[in-house]
């Protein structure tokens, strides 16, 4: 059974509540984030005495120099949003090439992501300009600009969704038609072989090794993490813009 075009299969029901490979896959990489934030941030020290501890503070100076730098320094304590948002999409896109629905591939988990985008963008507006000047932003320049205003207001966290939604599916979608083209090319040309070694040759998709393994780097493991980083800045730039505006 499958959940609308996303490919993303029910697995079980619990209560009426439905649980699909989305969601499940979805945790699975955040207990591995979990994890691996519980493993490196253990005994730490003063003074770095160990690999692990170097390898934390070297990702924690990295996300806050990104945060600042994007930012200013009032968002610092954005930092481990931010990290967590970037980590969270890399990871969830990856999975894929452990065979596993990558969660990136479905809009339901990039609607979740814009939707807390959309209320951080509202927080800031609301928090530097006053819930007054929240109201009146939609009425400028001209209050019969106020539908506009509204659809550009909402149009801004849904765009982000569905442009990560997008690179991300699409890559899932070439990744198949390339792996059914090369198993079918597969089957037909070693199928000419006459006899049973011909038979036997032909039930294995030798041509999937080679081209599917190239583009997948750059569907899976480029394509994924670009997405990742051009979500979290856009993150960064409408949060931070959403103050400075007000």
């Amino acid at each position: 059974m499958n959940v609308e075009i996303t490919g993303a299969k029910v697995l079980f029901n619990i209560g009426g509540i439905v649980i699909t490979e989305t969601v499940v896959n979805t945790w699975i990489v955040m207990l591995l984030i979990t994890l691996f934030c519980f493993i490196i941030t253990r005994n730490l020290k003063v003074r770095p005495t160990s690999r692990r501890q170097l390898i934390a503070e070297f990702i924690v100076k990295t996300f806050n120099k990104l945060v600042k730098g994007n930012m200013g320094d009032k968002f610092s304590a954005y930092s481990p949003l931010i990290a967590g948002v970037m980590l969270m999409s890399a990871l969830c896109s990856l999975s894929g090439l452990t065979g596993i629905y990558a969660p990136t591939a479905d809009l339901s988990t990039l609607i979740a992501w814009a939707v807390v985008v959309f209320i951080l963008i509202t927080f800031n507006k609301i928090k530097y300009g006053g819930f007054g000047g929240y109201l009146k932003g939609y009425l400028e320049p001209i209050p019969v600009m106020l539908p506009i205003n509204i659809i550009s207001e909402v149009a801004t966290p849904v765009s982000m969704a569905f442009r990560h939604f997008g690179n991300v599916a699409s890559g899932v979608v070439v990744m198949t038609l390339v792996n059914g083209a090369m198993s079918a090319a597969s089957q037909g040309l070693l199928g000419l072989i006459p006899g049973a070694l011909g038979d036997t040759l032909s039930q294995i998709p030798l041509l999937r090794v080679g081209l599917p393994a190239i583009l997948s780097l750059y569907f899976d493991v480029f394509s994924g993490c670009i997405q990742a980083f051009l979500f979290s800045m856009l993150t960064m730039a409408y949060v931070s813009s959403a103050a400075a505006s007000e």
